[in-house]
C-alpha cells in the first residue's frame, strides 16, 4: 500500500472515531445537563445527536428507554421563552422509537402512548392554520388547536402526517404517507389521503377488510340458506330464460316473428310473409302446449286482400 493510502486510511479512522465520540457526547440523556431542562426524561431515554429543533422542554415529557432519532424536532409552544402554564403539552411514553427527521409540534396537548414506533419523517401536530377570513393572509390568521392522542403499541409509517384532533386507538398501523385526521378504533389499519380504516382485527376471525364490519361472509351453495338458484332468481324477476327468449311465443309476452309481422302490418307483394324470406305460421307452427301460440293461418284468399 502506498503512503497516500496509509494516510487516508488513518485519517478516515480518526474522523469516524471522532464523530462517534461527538455523537455520544452530544446525545441528550438524563445523565447530561441538556436532559435537565425537560419536565421529565426517563431512565435510559436518549435523543440522538445531532438533535433537531428542541424548545419548550419544560412542557415536554419523555418516558423510560425511549429512543429519539437524529434530527428529530420536538417543540412545545410557538417559540422558546413562552410560559405555557402548569401542565405538560407533549407527552411521549416509555419504550418508544421516534424515527429520524420526524417533527412533533405541540401547542395544547399531544399524548403518545407506550411502545409507539414511527418511521422517519413523521409529522405530528395539534395546531393548524385557519382560513376563515378570505381577505387576511392565512399565515396571519390565528391558528386553531385540537388535542392529539396516539394509542400505545401503534406504528406510524414513513412520512405519515397526524393532524389536529386525531385520536388513534391502541395497536394501530398507519400506512406510510397517510394524512390522518379523526378518530380511529383500536386494532385498525389506517391508510390513504385522507386516511380511512382499511382493515380491523376481529377476535376469532383475524384482520378483516373494513366493509365487512367485523363479520365474515360465508359463501353458501345455491339453493341453501334461502338462496335461490340462478334460474329461480331469473324467473322470480320476470326475466325469460334464454330458450324462452329465442322465439317461443306466449312466454313473457314475446310474439313469434310471423305474429310480429302481422301486428306491424307488414305484407309482401302477394300478401304473404314468405315473400320476405320468412316462413309463415302455416309452414312453421308454434310448439304445441305453448300459451298464447299463434294458430295456423287461414287459406289464402280469405282475407280482404287475400293475405294472411
Amino acid at each position: 500500500m502506498s503512503i497516500r493510502g496509509v494516510v487516508r486510511r488513518a485519517a478516515g479512522r480518526l474522523i469516524h472515531r471522532g464523530w462517534a465520540a461527538i455523537r455520544t457526547a452530544g446525545a441528550v440523556s438524563p445523565a447530561n445537563p441538556a436532559g435537565y431542562r425537560f419536565r421529565r426524561l426517563g431512565d435510559g431515554a436518549c435523543l440522538s445527536f445531532p438533535v433537531g429543533a428542541i424548545f419548550g422542554e419544560a412542557w415536554i415529557e419523555i418516558g423510560e428507554h425511549t429512543l429519539v432519532g437524529e434530527r428529530v424536532s420536538i417543540s412545545a409552544g410557538m417559540g422558546p421563552g413562552v410560559d405555557l402554564g402548569p401542565d405538560s403539552i407533549v407527552r411521549i411514553g416509555g419504550s418508544c422509537s421516534i424515527g429520524r427527521g420526524s417533527h412533533i409540534v405541540g401547542h395544547q396537548s399531544i399524548d403518545i402512548g407506550d411502545h409507539v414506533f414511527t418511521g422517519p419523517y413523521v409529522y405530528i401536530t395539534d395546531q393548524n392554520h385557519v382560513y376563515d377570513d378570505p381577505e387576511i393572509p392565512i399565515g396571519r390568521q390565528w391558528p386553531r388547536n385540537n388535542p392529539v392522542v396516539i394509542g400505545s403499541g401503534s406504528w406510524l409509517g414513513t412520512g405519515s402526517i397526524i393532524l389536529p384532533g386525531t385520536r388513534i386507538g391502541r395497536q394501530c398501523v398507519v400506512a406510510g404517507g397517510a394524512v390522518v385526521r379523526g378518530e380511529f378504533p383500536d386494532h385498525s389499519v389506517i391508510a390513504g389521503v385522507p386516511a380511512k380504516v382499511v382493515r380491523r382485527y376481529v377476535p376469532g376471525d383475524g384482520w378483516l377488510p373494513s366493509h365487512l364490519n367485523g363479520a365474515r361472509v360465508e359463501h353458501a351453495e345455491p339453493g341453501t340458506a334461502g338462496i335461490a338458484d340462478p334460474v329461480e332468481t331469473v324467473r322470480a324477476a320476470g326475466i325469460s330464460e334464454p330458450a324462452e327468449t329465442a322465439g317461443i311465443a306466449g312466454i313473457a309476452g314475446i310474439a313469434e316473428p310471423a305474429e310480429t309481422a302481422r301486428t306491424a302490418g307488414i305484407a309482401g307483394t302477394t300478401g304473404d310473409v314468405e315473400h320476405a324470406g320468412t316462413l309463415s305460421a302455416a309452414e312453421h307452427p308454434a310448439p304445441s302446449g305453448t300459451a298464447g301460440a299463434v294458430q295456423r293461418a287461414a287459406p289464402a284468399g280469405t282475407g280482404p286482400a287475400g293475405g294472411v
